[in-house]
């Protein structure tokens, strides 16, 4: 059975690891989740563990660095410099950022590319308009959806916090016909402190993550990976597939 369960209102990707994400009205969704999409992060010298990568969880101003592509050919592009807090514009390879960014962690750093992406469970995150106002509700606290770095955003049709959980093992169809983009709904999202940062101001509001852990037990939102590749729009149409 095939059932409408909403509208695709945000697309997000963020082209290196726990920097600043860009807003986009389209993009091609392939098999290794949005084009473009955490295809970049800074590597932690000398870290031999299998999560090696640097993210906001261990340098939260990393989420004040903003990548952008100054040949202004299009969001599509890959970005080819890094805007600092202090508005410095360096290239995203240079030795300055790197210096600028080791020195801010206190370790050597250096930045990779992976042609894959660098993912923390899945290829695609959702997360859904009604859950992120449950937990402003919740918290106390007024929630920009930069917050919860997904993917996308979606209004569902019966507009239920935490609706995603029921999604789990599931197959989300967006758009409609035989060849629409597909996505298995692979795990509920677990959340860290991630959330608690403000987005521009780095502040932290500890109540953030608490209310989730109180709420849904420390999930919102769910993480996907792809079916069926092509492309996407705010306001594609999204379908549960059931059976």
């Amino acid at each position: 059975m095939i059932r409408k369960i909403g509208t695709i209102t945000g697309i997000y990707r963020y082209p290196v690891k726990s920097m600043a994400g860009q807003r986009l009205n389209t993009a091609q969704l392939g098999w290794h989740g949005l084009e473009g999409d955490r295809r970049f992060a800074f590597r932690r010298i000398g870290v031999q563990t299998g999560f090696p990568w640097l993210s906001a969880g261990k340098l939260p101003k990393l989420i004040h660095y903003t990548p952008f592509n100054n040949e202004k050919e299009g969001m599509e592009q890959m970005p080819t410099h890094i805007r600092t807090p202090t508005s410095r514009e360096l290239e995203i390879r240079s030795a300055e950022l790197q210096q600028e960014i080791a020195e801010a962690y206190g370790s050597p750093v250096e930045m990779m590319q992976l042609d894959q992406g660098i993912f923390d469970e899945a290829k695609v995150s959702i997360i859904s308009q009604a859950t992120i106002a449950a937990i402003e509700k919740e918290s106390g606290v007024k929630l920009e959806v930069e917050r919860f770095r997904p993917n996308l955003l979606v209004e569902t049709l019966d507009g239920k916090a935490f609706e995603e959980d029921d999604w789990v093992g599931k197959t989300l169809l967006i758009g409609e016909g035989a060849n629409a983009p597909a996505l298995h709904i692979y795990m509920r999202d677990v959340r860290c402190m991630m959330i608690n940062l403000h987005p521009t101001t780095g502040a932290v509001a500890a109540t953030v993550l608490k209310a989730v852990v109180r709420m849904n037990e420390n999930h919102a939102g769910a993480y996907a990976n792809v079916l069926r590749t092509g492309t996407i729009s705010t306001g594609n149409q999204f379908f549960l597939q059931e059976s």
